[in-house]
């Protein structure tokens, strides 16, 4: 479908990211399964919640248009998806598994803050108050999963790297 104003795009770009948040909603209900770690499985599962609550408020940014909700193909959050679904197929660890589980939540956040960021701009453009402070809400919860996925990074690399073959495989690179 051919985009020739500001408001078929930012229509497209909503229905972009109500396809990524539906098949992300999917890959954390498969990742939660994966985890082993506490910390990660919680923040997973709380974080399904908040999709769940992100998509309602998809759908009410749609009806604020007078549009019914529906979902543009988003081949980014496909692909982010089957690549994490690849690489902890890969895993032959607990440990290594949590880490590239870990990865792919910040990976996916943060290619939703940034669809987010845009579509407050333009919804704040074409003066919808109410449809900024739905994605504001969508904005705020991704921000708050990145955090917690960043900053569980380390302890789950350290406890990846204490398995056997952790620290022994490929080169030592040291840090300055």
């Amino acid at each position: 479908m051919p985009l020739t104003n500001a408001y078929e795009v930012f229509l497209h770009a909503l229905g972009d990211i109500y396809d990524a948040e539906h098949r992300f909603l999917e890959g954390q209900r498969e990742m939660v399964q994966k985890a082993t770690n506490q910390s990660l499985k919680n923040a997973i599962q709380n974080h399904i919640g908040q999709t769940e609550q992100q998509i309602d408020n998809l759908e009410r940014a749609f009806k604020e248009l007078g549009e019914e909700p529906h979902r543009e193909p988003c081949e980014a959050s496909q692909g982010l998806v089957e690549e994490a679904q690849h690489d902890i197929e890969e895993a032959q660890t607990d440990a290594a598994r949590d880490t590239l589980i870990n990865t792919a939540v910040a990976k996916v956040e943060h290619y939703e803050i940034a669809n987010y960021r845009s579509l407050i701009t333009g919804a704040r453009l074409m003066g919808h108050t109410r449809i900024v402070n739905l994605l504001q809400k969508n904005l705020h919860q991704e921000e708050e999963m990145v955090q917690i996925a960043e900053n569980g990074a380390e302890e789950l690399l350290r406890k990846a790297s204490q398995e056997p073959g952790g620290q022994n495989e490929g080169p030592k690179v040291s840090v300055h």
